[in-house]
Protein backbone atom coordinates (compact mmCIF):
# COMPACT_ATOMS: atom_id res chain seq x y z
CA UNK A 1 0.00 0.00 0.00
CA UNK A 2 1.26 3.45 -0.92
CA UNK A 3 0.61 6.48 1.30
CA UNK A 4 -0.82 9.69 -0.23
CA UNK A 5 2.67 11.23 -0.02
CA UNK A 6 4.25 8.31 -1.90
CA UNK A 7 1.52 8.44 -4.53
CA UNK A 8 2.05 12.16 -5.01
CA UNK A 9 5.83 11.79 -5.27
CA UNK A 10 5.44 8.98 -7.81
CA UNK A 11 3.28 11.36 -9.83
CA UNK A 12 6.03 13.99 -9.79
CA UNK A 13 8.56 11.37 -10.90
CA UNK A 14 6.65 10.93 -14.15
CA UNK A 15 7.78 14.46 -15.12
CA UNK A 16 11.54 13.75 -15.08
CA UNK A 17 13.76 16.30 -16.81
CA UNK A 18 15.49 15.10 -19.97
CA UNK A 19 18.44 17.54 -19.66
CA UNK A 20 22.02 16.53 -18.97
CA UNK A 21 22.64 13.85 -21.56
CA UNK A 22 22.04 10.12 -21.61
CA UNK A 23 23.98 9.33 -18.41
CA UNK A 24 22.14 11.88 -16.27
CA UNK A 25 18.78 10.85 -17.70
CA UNK A 26 19.62 7.22 -16.91
CA UNK A 27 20.55 8.23 -13.34
CA UNK A 28 17.22 9.98 -12.91
CA UNK A 29 15.27 7.06 -14.32
CA UNK A 30 17.09 4.55 -12.09
CA UNK A 31 16.47 6.71 -9.02
CA UNK A 32 12.78 7.08 -9.91
CA UNK A 33 12.42 3.33 -10.35
CA UNK A 34 14.12 2.68 -7.00
CA UNK A 35 11.69 5.02 -5.25
CA UNK A 36 8.65 3.54 -6.99
CA UNK A 37 9.82 0.05 -5.97
CA UNK A 38 10.64 0.90 -2.33
CA UNK A 39 8.82 4.09 -1.34
CA UNK A 40 9.52 6.12 1.79
CA UNK A 41 11.39 4.41 4.65
CA UNK A 42 9.55 3.46 7.83
CA UNK A 43 10.51 2.34 11.32
CA UNK A 44 10.98 -1.30 10.25
CA UNK A 45 13.93 -0.13 8.11
CA UNK A 46 16.87 -0.24 10.54
CA UNK A 47 18.53 2.99 9.38
CA UNK A 48 15.23 4.85 9.71
CA UNK A 49 13.81 3.25 12.86
CA UNK A 50 13.91 6.56 14.75
CA UNK A 51 12.75 8.76 11.84
CA UNK A 52 9.73 7.19 10.18
CA UNK A 53 9.37 9.25 7.01
CA UNK A 54 6.31 7.33 5.91
CA UNK A 55 4.55 8.75 8.98
CA UNK A 56 6.27 12.13 9.20
CA UNK A 57 5.83 13.10 5.53
CA UNK A 58 2.06 13.11 5.20
CA UNK A 59 1.69 14.78 1.81
CA UNK A 60 3.65 15.38 -1.38
CA UNK A 61 3.79 19.11 -1.97
CA UNK A 62 3.98 20.55 -5.49
CA UNK A 63 7.47 21.31 -6.79
CA UNK A 64 8.43 24.88 -5.94
CA UNK A 65 8.63 27.62 -8.55
CA UNK A 66 11.46 30.19 -8.76
CA UNK A 67 11.23 32.92 -6.14
CA UNK A 68 11.39 36.65 -6.77
CA UNK A 69 14.88 37.96 -6.08
CA UNK A 70 13.59 40.96 -4.13
CA UNK A 71 11.98 38.56 -1.67
CA UNK A 72 15.03 36.35 -1.42
CA UNK A 73 17.46 39.25 -0.95
CA UNK A 74 16.22 39.84 2.59
CA UNK A 75 17.36 36.35 3.57
CA UNK A 76 20.69 34.51 3.28
CA UNK A 77 21.87 36.00 6.58
CA UNK A 78 24.88 33.78 7.25
CA UNK A 79 28.06 35.88 7.12
CA UNK A 80 26.27 39.00 5.89
CA UNK A 81 29.05 41.26 7.12
CA UNK A 82 31.88 38.92 6.14
CA UNK A 83 33.91 38.78 2.96
CA UNK A 84 32.60 35.66 1.25
CA UNK A 85 31.57 34.70 -2.26
CA UNK A 86 27.85 34.10 -1.96
CA UNK A 87 25.74 31.99 -4.31
CA UNK A 88 22.00 32.19 -3.63
CA UNK A 89 19.77 29.18 -4.35
CA UNK A 90 16.09 30.05 -3.91
CA UNK A 91 13.43 27.34 -4.01
CA UNK A 92 15.99 24.96 -5.51
CA UNK A 93 17.11 27.30 -8.35
CA UNK A 94 20.18 29.54 -8.54
CA UNK A 95 19.45 33.29 -8.52
CA UNK A 96 22.22 34.74 -10.77
CA UNK A 97 21.53 38.41 -9.96
CA UNK A 98 22.16 37.74 -6.26
CA UNK A 99 25.17 35.47 -6.79
CA UNK A 100 28.86 36.17 -7.12
CA UNK A 101 29.81 34.51 -10.39
CA UNK A 102 32.00 37.42 -11.55
CA UNK A 103 35.75 37.88 -11.01
CA UNK A 104 36.44 34.30 -10.02
CA UNK A 105 39.91 33.51 -8.69
CA UNK A 106 42.23 31.75 -11.15
CA UNK A 107 41.62 28.02 -10.94
CA UNK A 108 38.06 28.37 -9.58
CA UNK A 109 34.95 27.50 -11.57
CA UNK A 110 31.38 28.03 -10.32
CA UNK A 111 28.31 27.29 -12.44
CA UNK A 112 24.61 26.71 -11.85
CA UNK A 113 23.97 23.00 -12.22
CA UNK A 114 21.26 23.60 -14.85
CA UNK A 115 23.75 25.52 -16.98
CA UNK A 116 26.49 22.90 -16.54
CA UNK A 117 24.10 20.10 -17.54
CA UNK A 118 22.85 21.99 -20.59
CA UNK A 119 26.43 22.70 -21.71
CA UNK A 120 27.63 19.14 -21.09
CA UNK A 121 30.40 20.38 -18.78
CA UNK A 122 33.14 17.83 -18.04
CA UNK A 123 32.87 18.28 -14.27
CA UNK A 124 29.30 16.95 -14.15
CA UNK A 125 30.59 13.54 -15.20
CA UNK A 126 31.21 13.12 -11.43
CA UNK A 127 27.58 13.87 -10.60
CA UNK A 128 25.94 10.81 -9.09
CA UNK A 129 29.24 8.91 -8.83
CA UNK A 130 29.21 8.87 -5.01
CA UNK A 131 26.02 6.84 -4.54
CA UNK A 132 26.17 5.09 -1.13
CA UNK A 133 25.67 1.61 -2.60
CA UNK A 134 22.27 1.01 -1.03
CA UNK A 135 18.80 2.45 -1.44
CA UNK A 136 18.26 5.84 0.18
CA UNK A 137 14.79 7.24 -0.53
CA UNK A 138 15.78 10.88 0.15
CA UNK A 139 18.80 10.72 -2.15
CA UNK A 140 16.80 8.85 -4.82
CA UNK A 141 14.19 11.62 -4.88
CA UNK A 142 16.89 14.27 -5.07
CA UNK A 143 18.68 12.48 -7.91
CA UNK A 144 15.44 12.15 -9.85
CA UNK A 145 13.93 15.60 -9.28
CA UNK A 146 16.77 18.11 -8.76
CA UNK A 147 17.48 20.14 -11.90
CA UNK A 148 19.56 22.98 -10.43
CA UNK A 149 22.09 23.73 -7.73
CA UNK A 150 25.75 24.73 -7.75
CA UNK A 151 28.78 23.09 -9.37
CA UNK A 152 32.15 24.16 -7.93
CA UNK A 153 35.52 22.99 -9.27
CA UNK A 154 38.92 23.97 -7.87
CA UNK A 155 41.91 23.27 -10.09
CA UNK A 156 44.89 21.25 -8.79
CA UNK A 157 47.20 23.24 -6.55
CA UNK A 158 44.76 26.15 -6.19
CA UNK A 159 44.17 27.70 -2.76
CA UNK A 160 40.89 29.62 -2.49
CA UNK A 161 41.23 31.99 0.44
CA UNK A 162 37.76 33.50 0.29
CA UNK A 163 35.03 31.16 1.61
CA UNK A 164 32.22 30.21 -0.76
CA UNK A 165 28.79 30.44 0.82
CA UNK A 166 25.88 28.67 -0.89
CA UNK A 167 22.75 30.19 0.67
CA UNK A 168 19.61 28.06 0.24
CA UNK A 169 16.49 30.14 0.81
CA UNK A 170 12.86 29.10 0.58
CA UNK A 171 10.24 31.73 -0.23
CA UNK A 172 6.52 31.62 -0.91
CA UNK A 173 3.74 29.15 -0.17
CA UNK A 174 4.22 25.57 0.95
CA UNK A 175 6.00 23.56 -1.73
CA UNK A 176 8.88 21.11 -2.14
CA UNK A 177 12.30 22.14 -3.39
CA UNK A 178 15.16 19.96 -4.64
CA UNK A 179 18.75 21.16 -5.12
CA UNK A 180 21.89 19.21 -6.03
CA UNK A 181 25.42 20.54 -5.53
CA UNK A 182 28.75 19.17 -6.65
CA UNK A 183 32.14 20.26 -5.24
CA UNK A 184 35.30 18.90 -6.90
CA UNK A 185 38.79 19.65 -5.54
CA UNK A 186 41.84 18.88 -7.67
CA UNK A 187 45.06 17.52 -6.20
CA UNK A 188 46.60 19.86 -3.63
CA UNK A 189 43.65 22.29 -3.72
CA UNK A 190 42.16 24.09 -0.72
CA UNK A 191 38.64 25.44 -0.11
CA UNK A 192 36.29 26.60 2.65
CA UNK A 193 32.70 25.82 1.71
CA UNK A 194 29.64 27.00 3.68
CA UNK A 195 26.01 26.07 3.19
CA UNK A 196 23.01 27.61 4.90
CA UNK A 197 19.28 26.84 4.82
CA UNK A 198 16.47 29.13 5.90
CA UNK A 199 12.86 29.96 5.17
CA UNK A 200 9.64 31.47 6.54
CA UNK A 201 8.22 30.44 9.90
CA UNK A 202 4.61 29.99 8.84
CA UNK A 203 4.94 27.78 5.75
CA UNK A 204 5.02 23.96 5.98
CA UNK A 205 7.46 23.61 3.07
CA UNK A 206 9.83 20.71 2.33
CA UNK A 207 13.50 20.86 1.35
CA UNK A 208 15.56 18.01 -0.13
CA UNK A 209 19.21 18.92 -0.69
CA UNK A 210 22.22 16.80 -1.65
CA UNK A 211 25.88 17.77 -2.03
CA UNK A 212 28.67 15.59 -3.39
CA UNK A 213 32.30 16.31 -2.47
CA UNK A 214 35.11 14.79 -4.55
CA UNK A 215 38.35 15.55 -2.69
CA UNK A 216 41.55 14.61 -4.52
CA UNK A 217 44.92 13.71 -2.99
CA UNK A 218 46.69 16.21 -0.70
CA UNK A 219 43.69 18.57 -0.69
CA UNK A 220 42.21 20.54 2.21
CA UNK A 221 38.47 21.10 2.60
CA UNK A 222 36.48 22.80 5.36
CA UNK A 223 32.70 22.46 5.25
CA UNK A 224 30.22 24.35 7.46
CA UNK A 225 26.45 23.82 7.26
CA UNK A 226 23.81 25.87 9.07
CA UNK A 227 20.22 24.63 9.05
CA UNK A 228 17.76 27.29 10.24
CA UNK A 229 14.60 26.35 8.34
CA UNK A 230 11.19 27.64 9.39
CA UNK A 231 9.53 26.01 12.38
CA UNK A 232 7.00 24.07 10.26
CA UNK A 233 9.43 22.86 7.56
CA UNK A 234 10.74 19.38 6.77
CA UNK A 235 14.43 19.40 5.90
CA UNK A 236 16.15 16.36 4.37
CA UNK A 237 19.76 16.52 3.27
CA UNK A 238 22.47 14.17 2.06
CA UNK A 239 26.23 14.72 2.08
CA UNK A 240 28.51 12.38 0.15
CA UNK A 241 32.32 12.48 0.37
CA UNK A 242 35.03 10.68 -1.59
CA UNK A 243 38.37 11.34 0.13
CA UNK A 244 41.73 10.73 -1.53
CA UNK A 245 45.23 10.36 -0.08
CA UNK A 246 46.75 12.78 2.48
CA UNK A 247 43.56 14.83 2.65
CA UNK A 248 42.56 17.10 5.52
CA UNK A 249 38.78 17.37 5.77
CA UNK A 250 36.79 19.09 8.51
CA UNK A 251 32.98 19.26 8.30
CA UNK A 252 30.64 20.85 10.84
CA UNK A 253 26.85 21.10 10.97
CA UNK A 254 24.71 23.45 13.07
CA UNK A 255 20.99 22.66 13.40
CA UNK A 256 18.32 24.74 15.11
CA UNK A 257 15.51 24.85 12.54
CA UNK A 258 12.73 22.75 10.93
CA UNK A 259 10.03 20.68 12.58
CA UNK A 260 11.62 17.52 11.20
CA UNK A 261 15.15 17.24 9.85
CA UNK A 262 17.43 14.41 8.80
CA UNK A 263 21.04 14.74 7.63
CA UNK A 264 22.62 11.63 6.13
CA UNK A 265 26.38 11.64 5.64
CA UNK A 266 28.31 9.04 3.65
CA UNK A 267 32.11 9.24 3.51
CA UNK A 268 34.45 6.88 1.63
CA UNK A 269 38.13 7.15 2.56
CA UNK A 270 39.78 5.64 -0.51
CA UNK A 271 43.26 7.17 -0.07
CA UNK A 272 45.83 6.47 2.65
CA UNK A 273 46.90 8.74 5.52
CA UNK A 274 43.97 11.16 5.43
CA UNK A 275 42.46 12.91 8.47
CA UNK A 276 38.74 13.67 8.53
CA UNK A 277 36.37 15.03 11.15
CA UNK A 278 32.59 15.30 11.08
CA UNK A 279 31.15 17.33 13.95
CA UNK A 280 27.88 18.96 14.86
CA UNK A 281 25.86 21.01 17.32
CA UNK A 282 22.07 20.66 17.46
CA UNK A 283 19.89 22.98 19.55
CA UNK A 284 16.28 21.80 19.64
CA UNK A 285 13.10 22.97 21.37
CA UNK A 286 9.31 22.56 21.30
CA UNK A 287 8.56 19.31 19.39
CA UNK A 288 11.46 19.45 16.93
CA UNK A 289 12.88 16.18 15.63
CA UNK A 290 16.46 16.13 14.29
CA UNK A 291 18.29 13.05 13.01
CA UNK A 292 22.03 12.90 12.23
CA UNK A 293 23.08 9.66 10.53
CA UNK A 294 26.71 9.01 9.51
CA UNK A 295 28.46 6.22 7.66
CA UNK A 296 32.27 6.53 7.55
CA UNK A 297 33.94 3.86 5.41
CA UNK A 298 37.69 3.33 5.93
CA UNK A 299 38.90 1.47 2.85
CA UNK A 300 42.68 1.89 3.07
CA UNK A 301 45.55 2.31 5.51
CA UNK A 302 46.56 4.95 8.02
CA UNK A 303 43.47 7.19 8.06
CA UNK A 304 42.08 9.04 11.05
CA UNK A 305 38.41 9.92 11.60
CA UNK A 306 36.80 11.92 14.38
CA UNK A 307 33.10 12.53 15.05
CA UNK A 308 31.79 14.72 17.86
CA UNK A 309 28.10 15.66 18.09
CA UNK A 310 26.55 17.82 20.82
CA UNK A 311 22.76 17.90 21.29
CA UNK A 312 20.83 20.33 23.48
CA UNK A 313 17.22 19.21 23.89
CA UNK A 314 14.57 21.43 25.44
CA UNK A 315 10.79 21.02 25.89
CA UNK A 316 9.56 17.88 24.03
CA UNK A 317 12.20 17.79 21.32
CA UNK A 318 13.85 14.62 20.07
CA UNK A 319 17.39 14.08 18.87
CA UNK A 320 18.72 11.08 16.96
CA UNK A 321 22.34 10.15 16.37
CA UNK A 322 23.26 7.10 14.32
CA UNK A 323 26.95 6.81 13.53
CA UNK A 324 28.73 3.87 11.98
CA UNK A 325 32.46 3.46 11.34
CA UNK A 326 33.40 0.60 9.03
CA UNK A 327 37.05 -0.49 8.83
CA UNK A 328 37.73 -2.72 5.83
CA UNK A 329 40.38 -5.45 5.98
CA UNK A 330 43.00 -3.43 4.01
CA UNK A 331 42.51 -0.41 6.31
CA UNK A 332 45.22 -1.29 8.85
CA UNK A 333 46.50 1.49 11.16
CA UNK A 334 43.06 3.10 11.22
CA UNK A 335 42.35 5.51 14.09
CA UNK A 336 38.63 6.18 14.52
CA UNK A 337 36.79 7.91 17.37
CA UNK A 338 33.07 8.71 17.57
CA UNK A 339 31.20 10.47 20.39
CA UNK A 340 27.65 11.74 20.83
CA UNK A 341 26.74 13.82 23.91
CA UNK A 342 23.29 15.10 24.79
CA UNK A 343 22.24 17.71 27.34
CA UNK A 344 18.59 17.23 28.33
CA UNK A 345 16.88 20.46 29.41
CA UNK A 346 13.22 19.51 28.94
CA UNK A 347 11.38 16.97 31.07
CA UNK A 348 9.82 15.41 27.96
CA UNK A 349 12.86 15.61 25.68
CA UNK A 350 14.28 12.41 24.19
CA UNK A 351 17.65 11.36 22.77
CA UNK A 352 18.26 8.20 20.76
CA UNK A 353 21.88 7.17 20.24
CA UNK A 354 23.15 4.30 18.13
CA UNK A 355 26.95 4.44 17.60
CA UNK A 356 28.45 1.41 15.83
CA UNK A 357 31.84 -0.02 14.87
CA UNK A 358 32.33 -2.70 12.22
CA UNK A 359 35.99 -3.72 12.05
CA UNK A 360 37.56 -6.24 9.67
CA UNK A 361 41.20 -5.18 10.23
CA UNK A 362 43.30 -6.26 13.21
CA UNK A 363 45.71 -3.31 13.66
CA UNK A 364 43.38 -0.44 14.55
CA UNK A 365 42.55 1.97 17.38
CA UNK A 366 38.82 2.65 17.34
CA UNK A 367 36.22 3.62 19.89
CA UNK A 368 32.76 5.08 20.26
CA UNK A 369 30.55 6.38 23.03
CA UNK A 370 27.34 8.21 23.87
CA UNK A 371 26.16 10.12 26.93
CA UNK A 372 22.90 11.77 27.97
CA UNK A 373 22.27 13.85 31.06
CA UNK A 374 20.97 17.01 32.66
CA UNK A 375 22.98 20.08 33.63
CA UNK A 376 25.42 19.30 36.44
CA UNK A 377 23.84 20.54 39.68
CA UNK A 378 27.23 21.23 41.27
CA UNK A 379 28.29 23.49 38.41
CA UNK A 380 24.93 25.24 38.48
CA UNK A 381 25.22 25.80 42.23
CA UNK A 382 28.78 27.16 41.80
CA UNK A 383 27.54 29.82 39.35
CA UNK A 384 24.40 30.69 41.30
CA UNK A 385 26.42 31.05 44.52
CA UNK A 386 28.26 33.88 42.78
CA UNK A 387 25.08 35.81 42.08
CA UNK A 388 24.36 34.60 38.56
CA UNK A 389 20.60 34.12 37.92
CA UNK A 390 19.37 30.61 37.15
CA UNK A 391 18.60 31.09 33.43
CA UNK A 392 21.87 32.92 32.82
CA UNK A 393 23.82 30.21 34.66
CA UNK A 394 22.14 27.53 32.57
CA UNK A 395 22.93 29.46 29.39
CA UNK A 396 26.61 29.74 30.30
CA UNK A 397 26.84 25.98 30.88
CA UNK A 398 24.97 25.15 27.66
CA UNK A 399 27.18 27.53 25.70
CA UNK A 400 30.29 25.85 27.08
CA UNK A 401 28.79 22.44 26.24
CA UNK A 402 28.20 23.17 22.54
CA UNK A 403 31.30 25.32 22.33
CA UNK A 404 33.54 22.24 22.27
CA UNK A 405 32.01 21.21 18.95
CA UNK A 406 31.86 24.73 17.48
CA UNK A 407 35.55 25.22 18.25
CA UNK A 408 36.38 22.57 15.64
CA UNK A 409 35.51 25.11 12.91
CA UNK A 410 38.78 26.53 11.60
CA UNK A 411 37.53 29.70 9.88
CA UNK A 412 37.29 32.55 12.42
CA UNK A 413 34.35 34.34 10.78
CA UNK A 414 32.31 31.15 10.44
CA UNK A 415 33.10 30.11 14.00
CA UNK A 416 32.04 33.53 15.34
CA UNK A 417 28.79 33.34 13.34
CA UNK A 418 28.03 29.95 14.88
CA UNK A 419 28.75 31.17 18.42
CA UNK A 420 26.40 34.08 17.79
CA UNK A 421 23.66 31.69 16.64
CA UNK A 422 24.05 29.55 19.74
CA UNK A 423 23.81 32.66 21.92
CA UNK A 424 20.69 33.83 20.06
CA UNK A 425 19.01 30.45 20.64
CA UNK A 426 19.84 30.57 24.34
CA UNK A 427 18.56 34.14 24.73
CA UNK A 428 15.28 33.18 23.10
CA UNK A 429 14.97 30.29 25.57
CA UNK A 430 15.54 32.62 28.50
Amino acid sequence: MRTPAEQGLSGELKKLSATGGARIVALREAAAKAFNDNGLPHRRVEEWKYTDLRTLVREALPISTPAQSVVVEAHARLLVDTEVRRIVVANGAVVPELSGFADLEPGLSIQPLAQALAAGSDVVTRLGSLEPGRYDAVLALNTALAVDGVVIAVAPGTVIERPIHVAHVFSGKAAASFARNLVVLGEGASLTYAESFEGPEGAAYQVNSATEFVVADASSLDVVRVQEEGASAIHLSTLLFEVGKDVKLNAFGFTSGAAVSRTSLYARLIGADSAVSFNGALLLKDRQHADSTLFVDHQTTGCESRELFKHVLDDSSRGVFQGKIVVRQPAQKTDGRMMSRALILGDDAEMDNKPELEIFADDVACGHGATCGAIDDDLLFYLRARGIPLKEAQSLLVQAFVGEAIETVANDALRDALVERAETWLKARA
